[in-house]
């Protein structure tokens, strides 16, 4: 069992699994990237800030399209910063 794959349960009760591709820290918030385990074509990843509860830390959807783009922003800047920005022509 790989330790990056993690679980989740949408709002349907369906469970999927998702590799954490990457955690980040944007403006003192701790952030998960995941993409998908089944779908080996997807092309967008998820992006959930992680925070914590009682029982441990938990991943929380990102409803702020502001709090979104600076994430995004972080995130490219590291990917450029490891020469792994593929988006650019």
């Amino acid at each position: 069992m790989q330790e990056n794959i993690i679980n989740l349960i949408d709002e349907n009760g369906v469970e999927s699994q998702f590799e954490i591709i990457l955690t980040l820290e944007a403006e003192g918030k701790e952030y998960a990237i995941l993409m998908p385990v089944e779908e080996e074509e997807a092309e967008e990843a998820l992006v959930f800030r992680i925070d914590q509860d009682e029982q441990g830390e938990i991943l929380v959807p990102l409803e702020d399209d502001k709090e979104y783009e600076i994430v995004v922003d972080v995130y490219n800047t590291l990917m450029e910063e490891e020469g792994l920005n593929f988006d650019e022509e």
